[in-house]
């Protein structure tokens, strides 16, 4: 968890008092990917922490620097050029609507 920059910020919009006062709001960013994510739904900052990191878990440049890590780790060489056409192949792109 040290590896993340974790940030609280006040939401805005519908919620009331609670979110008007009290920094429920997350911001997560880890500097070796470059992947940033956020949550401000719940009213809770543990939930928000909770989605925050789920999203920035499947972020592309995430999962990209995980792969890379774990094949460093395990002694293997990994080609990004033959990785990155793989993974932008059609059938490969996952395209979430929100």
């Amino acid at each position: 968890k040290e590896d993340f920059e974790v940030t609280f910020y006040r939401g805005s919009g519908k919620g009331g008092q609670n979110r008007n006062k009290v920094e429920t709001g997350v911001r997560i960013y880890h500097p070796e990917s470059g992947a940033k994510a956020e949550s401000c739904e719940e009213r809770t900052q543990g939930q928000n922490k909770q989605i925050a990191f789920k999203r920035l878990t499947q972020t592309p440049e995430f999962k990209r620097w995980h792969k890379i890590k774990c094949a460093k780790m395990m002694g293997q060489a990994i080609d990004m050029e033959t990785w990155l056409s793989e993974q932008m192949r059609p059938e490969n792109l996952k395209i979430e609507e929100i």
